[in-house]
């Protein structure tokens, strides 16, 4: 990693951490998840950044992908136990972090995924293999009484793209891979009173250019060109887009234009907690972007 791309991370990185900051105070009973979403993606370009994605706000057995729509009116409810995650780039040097926020009796559930994320970033090092910090992950969430989501992973971060090598399981595997120096990855620990597993349910906001191909339709070409200007590989919500007619952007993902990224949800309705961190690895440990 040279100079330019190690300032370039950790200042999305600080810009993060400034939003976190607020997110305690902004998810409060009765409050509207859009109204949340609008208020981390405006900060973020307010400091000096741009969304890496639409802020995800997953609730109680959701567990990732959701955001609302733009006249979204949903509110959190008492009892709720709500994941914001959150990501910036600049220039495409992307940092990615998640905290859950409860607003029920759910401590010891989101206790198990944070103190998870902890102790795998305390076993970051290069050299080191995926594999053990799977192993930590899911040691750690099943000494608090509960699941690791074994379908949801970590995952590396490059230039404009949110979700590269390496996956980092959130539970033991014989074998990973061996994280590099320079290395920037997420590390990313969901934990469930359910079984352990997510499934997509019928429900999307979410999409990222995968295939910006030529097309007939002068609105499909003017999508297409919005998003390959604007967001690049990275996703994206339907409410950023200028125009977006339902059965255009399905037109796109039948077409392979876009991929579409449905809501994730545990598949027994069990509760999900989640805490994410992005680090870069060195030789000798890890530095904390988030």
């Amino acid at each position: 990693m040279d100079e330019d791309a190690l300032e370039k991370t950790l200042k999305a990185g600080e810009v993060l951490k400034e939003v976190a900051k607020s997110l305690e105070e902004k998810v409060t009973v009765g409050g509207k998840l859009i109204e949340v979403a609008e208020f981390v993606e405006n900060k973020i370009l307010e400091l000096g950044a741009k969304p890496a994605f639409p802020c995800n706000i997953s609730v109680n057995s959701d567990a990732a992908h959701f955001t609302p729509a733009k006249n979204d009116e949903r509110r959190f409810k008492k009892g709720d136990l709500v994941k914001i995650d959150i990501g910036a780039h600049i220039d495409g040097y992307i940092a990615d972090m998640a905290i859950s926020i409860d607003l029920g009796d759910h401590s010891e559930l989101i206790e198990a995924s944070k103190e998870a994320v902890f102790n795998a970033i305390d076993a970051v090092r290069a050299g080191v293999d995926t594999a053990k910090l799977g192993k930590i992950i899911e040691e750690t969430i099943r000494s608090h009484g509960f699941r690791p989501i074994v379908n949801l992973t970590g995952h590396g971060l490059l230039p404009y793209i949110a979700h590269a090598p390496p996956s980092i399981y959130n539970y033991a595997t014989q074998r990973g891979v061996e994280l590099k120096e320079g290395m920037v990855i997420a590390i990313e620990p969901f934990a469930t009173d359910g079984v352990g597993r997510v499934a997509e349910r019928n429900e999307c906001e979410i999409y990222s250019l995968i295939n910006p191909k030529s097309v007939r339709i002068k609105l499909l070409r003017d999508i297409i060109s919005e998003i390959s200007e604007k967001y690049k590989t990275l996703p994206f919500a339907k409410r950023w887009l200028t125009r977006a007619p339902e059965i255009f952007i399905a037109k796109l993902v039948r077409e392979k234009v876009l991929r579409e990224y449905p809501v994730l949800s545990e598949v027994s309705g069990g509760f999900v907690s989640q805490w994410e961190h992005t680090v870069i690895v060195e030789r000798e440990g890890a530095r904390l972007v988030t």
